[in-house]
């Protein structure tokens, strides 16, 4: 039985993944769920009684999950159910795929600024953010691109 601070817990990760990543709030309700379940591993119907949502709802979420390598499906032998976890290294890979888009982004920009013109009236734009980009990819670049070591906890 989930207790009222971990499901508040989890509509403030709800919350969060709405405002930032733009993801439905059960998208995020699943990735909170997921954070701090026992067992770490759990069928849709499971993730979906426990947040309160219908069993429905649960499949195309998790796929979205799946997707951007949040959470990983599982199998038992003899079990035909799948299972769904967070992996303790997904995080990292989720936030460096983030950052080789961005500096992926910095080049496409590059390229439409060859394609219009550096100096024409539609390469404004274009400059705004390829100089985002570009200074997204210099912070990462002096510093290494590293990422803070893993908490003892981990």
């Amino acid at each position: 039985m989930e207790t009222a601070a971990e499901m508040a817990w989890i509509e403030q990760v709800a919350n969060f993944f709405a405002e930032q990543e733009g993801l439905p709030p059960i998208t995020g309700r699943i990735l909170g769920w997921l954070m701090i379940c026992e067992p770490a591993e759990q069928s849709a119907a499971e993730i979906a009684t426990a947040i309160k949502a219908s069993r429905a709802s649960m499949t195309s979420n998790i796929r979205t999950l799946m997707a951007v390598g949040l959470i990983r499906r599982r199998t038992r032998a003899g079990d035909r159910t799948s299972y769904y976890r967070i992996d303790d290294d997904a995080w990292e890979a989720a936030v460096r795929r983030r950052i080789e888009g961005m500096v992926k982004f910095e080049g496409i920009a590059a390229d439409g600024l060859q394609i219009v013109g550096p100096e024409t009236p539609r390469a404004s734009r274009l400059h705004a953010a390829y100089g985002v980009y570009r200074w997204v990819a210099e912070v990462f670049a002096s510093r290494g691109a590293e990422l803070p070591p893993k908490s003892a906890s981990s």
